[in-house]
C-alpha cells in the first residue's frame, strides 16, 4: 500500500536552498503564492521556512458577515483536506492547509468599533487560501522537501515538481520614483500623542499603540523590493503573499499565536532600541533598555492583556509567563519581548482562539476594545495589514501567526508602510515620534 493510500503525506526531498527566492518565482505561474520567511533571527523560531501557491480555493469575507462566520467557513474549508500523517522517518510542523493574511481591520467583524478613519487601501480584510501541498525548508538541518497531502491529484503533484526543477527568470527590477514620506505632520502627531495623555489621565485606558503611516510611489516587481528587504533586516516571521491587486511584504520579528497539540504561546514585544554605531554603545543601549521601568510596565500591562485572551480558550489555571522582559536583537533594533503560554480547553480550536485574542495586545493597547476605539478615533487612515497576522493554520489543527508590524502593502504602483509605538503615563511625544522612525528606517534604506 502507497503512502499516498495510507493517508500519509507524500514527500519528495529537493535540493536545500538558503533563498527562496528562485522557487517562490517558479511557482508565481500558479497564482496566489504565500512564502512565510523564516529569514534568521534566533534558531527555535526560525528554523522553517513555507512556500505554497496554487489555492483550491480562497476565503474572504462576504459583505456584512460577522467575523465568527467567517472563521467558520474558514474551518469548514479546512476540513476538505482531512488530517494527513507523517511517515515515520520524519514530521514536519505544516503540510498543507490554510495560508494567508488577517489584516488589523477584521477586528472590525469582531468587535462594534466606530468609524473615523478613511479605508484607502482596497484589502480584503482576511484571505486565507486552502494548500494542498507545499515547500518546506529546515534551515537547521539545511534539507528541504515538497510536501503533498494525499489528496492531491498525479497531475497536481508532477505540474508542481516540474516547476520547481524548472530555471526561472530573475525577479524583474523595482525601484522607488521618490523616497517615503510620513502623511502625517510632526505637529499632528504630537497632537494625537497629547490625546492620548489625556485620555490615560481620565482613566479610559492604560496605554494605546500609536502610529503613522508612510508612502512612496514605485514600480518594477515587488518580489525584488523583498529580496532587498530580507536581505536587509533578516527575521524570523517575515513573509510574502502576491494576489491579483495587491503584495504584501512582511518583515516582522515578532510572534501573535501558535498552537501545536493543544499548546498555545503568544510573543509579545513591547520596548524598543535602535542598534549602537559601535559594540560599546550597542551593549550600553541594550543594558538601558532591560533597565528601564517604562518599558518594562509597558511590556507588563500587554502580557497582563494577553493572559486574559489566552485564558479564554485555554483550559482554567494553564496560562502561564515563562519568560518575562527578555532581550532579542535585530539588525536595526532591540526588543523587550515576554511569553505568555497556555493550554486549549478541549472543546477550543485554533479558529476559537483567533476569535477569542485578534488582534494582538502588543499594537492595540490597554484596555483592547477602548484602545482600539481610540486608535479608531486618532489615526487617519486605517491599518489594512500592518498589525494584522500572517501565518498558517495546518490541516492537523495547527497554527503560528505573526503580527505584521515591519510591514509594507503595495498596490497601484504605491508603497505604504507604518511605524508605531506604545503610548503610557510617562511616555514622551519627540522620543515617541522618533520611534516610530526607527522602527522603518531599515525599511525605508533598503529601498531608497
Amino acid at each position: 500500500m502507497t503512502a499516498q493510500e495510507q493517508g500519509c503525506y507524500l514527500l519528495t526531498e529537493l535540493p536545500y536552498q538558503g533563498d527562496p527566492i528562485p522557487r517562490l518565482n517558479a511557482v508565481r505561474v500558479l497564482g496566489q503564492p504565500v512564502l512565510l520567511d523564516s529569514a534568521a533571527g534566533i534558531e527555535r523560531f526560525a528554523r522553517f521556512s513555507i512556500l505554497a501557491a496554487g489555492p483550491r480555493r480562497i476565503i474572504s469575507p462576504s459583505p456584512g458577515e460577522s467575523g465568527k462566520s467567517v472563521l467558520s467557513r474558514l474551518r469548514g474549508a479546512l476540513s476538505e483536506l482531512p488530517p494527513a500523517a507523517w511517515p515515520d522517518d520524519i514530521s514536519l510542523p505544516f503540510g498543507a492547509g490554510a495560508l494567508g493574511f488577517i489584516s488589523y481591520d477584521f477586528g472590525r467583524l469582531l468587535e462594534v468599533l466606530p468609524t473615523g478613519s478613511t479605508a484607502d487601501i482596497s484589502l480584503p480584510l482576511l484571505e486565507m487560501g486552502i494548500y494542498a501541498w507545499s515547500v518546506i525548508s529546515d534551515h537547521s538541518t539545511r534539507r528541504c522537501w515538497l510536501v503533498c497531502h494525499p489528496d492531491i491529484t498525479y497531475a497536481e503533484r508532477k505540474r508542481v515538481q516540474y516547476l520547481l526543477d524548472s530555471e526561472p527568470e530573475e525577479p524583474g527590477p523595482f525601484k522607488l520614483r521618490a523616497p517615503f514620506q510620513p502623511e502625517q505632520s510632526s505637529d499632528a502627531y504630537q497632537r494625537s500623542f497629547r490625546r492620548i495623555k489625556d485620555y490615560i489621565h481620565s482613566g479610559d485606558c492604560y496605554q494605546i499603540n500609536l502610529a503613522q503611516r508612510f508612502s512612496a510611489r514605485c514600480s518594477g516587481d515587488a518580489l525584488q523590493a523583498y529580496r532587498q528587504l530580507r536581505a536587509a533586516c533578516p527575521v524570523p516571521f517575515a513573509a510574502y503573499i502576491e494576489s491579483a491587486d495587491h503584495n504584501l511584504l512582511c518583515l516582522s520579528p515578532e510572534r501573535f499565536l501558535s498552537a501545536r497539540n493543544g499548546a498555545v504561546e503568544t510573543r509579545p514585544i513591547k520596548g524598543t532600541r535602535a542598534r549602537g554605531a559601535n559594540a560599546e554603545e550597542d551593549a550600553e543601549l541594550a543594558r538601558e533598555l532591560q533597565a528601564c521601568l517604562k518599558d518594562r510596565a509597558e511590556n507588563l500591562m500587554i502580557v497582563d492583556l494577553l493572559r486574559n485572551d489566552l485564558s479564554r480558550s485555554c483550559a482554567l489555571g494553564s496560562v502561564r509567563v515563562p519568560e518575562l522582559f527578555k532581550l532579542e536583537t535585530y539588525p536595526n533594533v532591540h526588543h523587550l519581548v515576554s511569553s505568555v503560554t497556555g493550554q486549549l480547553e478541549a472543546k477550543h480550536d485554533a479558529f476559537d482562539l483567533v476569535a477569542a485574542s485578534f488582534p494582538g495586545g502588543s499594537i492595540t493597547g490597554a484596555p483592547k476594545i477602548r484602545a482600539m476605539q481610540i486608535i479608531e478615533e486618532l489615526e487617519p487612515v486605517r491599518r489594512s495589514l500592518y498589525c494584522g497576522s500572517i501565518g498558517y493554520i495546518g490541516c492537523e489543527g495547527q497554527m503560528d501567526l505573526n503580527i505584521a508590524i515591519r510591514s509594507l502593502v503595495h498596490q497601484d504602483d504605491t508603497l505604504y508602510c507604518w511605524g508605531g509605538g506604545g503610548i503610557v503615563d510617562d511616555s514622551e511625544g519627540e522620543a515617541e515620534y522618533q520611534e516610530t522612525l526607527t522602527k522603518v528606517r531599515v525599511l525605508m534604506e533598503a529601498l531608497e
